[in-house]
């Protein structure tokens, strides 16, 4: 799917619920708390959703990653910094917008283009970036999408910065949506790291989201860490 002219005119499908699911958490507050964000709320975009943990200034790391992050890498991403998929002459920008991210607060919105062979078009990405609050009250998580379009070759593919769109968060004047998840009889859990990590939405066509994918007592898919930290 082709992308909007400008950052703030994204167009894949995975970015528009991402944010609206946000915004819709978010409701008359700052920023959502890191503990509601539930994967039946992202249900389309898993595959190219994430959670970061901010672990020092201009550095974030992936505490869970949808399978198209894992693609575009060859190997889980889980664990290693968001800078992994930036060129190392734009990771300095990245790192800029990270501490905008967290210390504002704000949203960022982030056109990423790739090399291609000779005679093709270039590839090109779109990453959302928006934070969220931990239990502890510190804005230092960050929930995420990243698309892709035109990939060739093998992983890892590694991007650089087209352009940075970054929006200062306010809660002094915030609409809410009207997007809002469907009602349920009981209460939707969050994405508990400590189980299955982002599997594709399509079981079927992906061997490894049945080997660490596990369903919950509701039915729902769950995500795991392998360590036991708690946010």
């Amino acid at each position: 799917m082709p992308f909007g002219i400008g950052t703030a005119d994204m167009k894949h499908p995975a970015l528009a619920q991402i944010e609206a699911y946000w915004e819709a958490l978010r409701g008359d507050r700052l920023t959502p708390l890191r503990s509601e964000v539930d994967p039946r709320g992202i249900d389309r975009a898993l595959e190219h959703a994430f959670i970061l943990e901010r672990i020092a200034p201009g550095v974030a790391r992936f505490r869970l990653a949808g399978m198209h992050l894992n693609d575009l890498m060859g190997m889980e991403v889980r664990g290693m910094p968001v800078t992994a998929f930036i060129a190392p002459k734009a990771r300095d920008q990245i790192s800029d917008a990270l501490e905008h991210v967290f210390e504002a607060p704000a949203r960022a919105r982030i056109r990423l283009t790739g090399s291609a062979p000779v005679g093709a078009s270039k590839a090109e990405a779109e990453m959302v970036l928006l934070p969220l609050r931990s239990d502890l009250g510190d804005i230092s998580r960050a929930l995420g999408c990243l698309v892709s379009q035109r990939i060739t070759g093998k992983p890892p593919h590694r991007f650089g910065i087209a352009s940075v769109d970054l929006e200062r968060l306010s809660d002094s004047d915030v609409e809410v949506p009207e997007y809002r998840q469907a009602a349920s009889d009981e209460p939707a859990p969050a994405m508990q790291e400590r189980q299955a990590p982002f599997a594709s939405p399509h079981p079927a066509k992906n061997d490894a989201a049945k080997d660490t994918a596990g369903d919950g007592p509701d039915g729902a898919r769950h995500l795991r860490l392998v360590h036991n930290r708690d946010d």
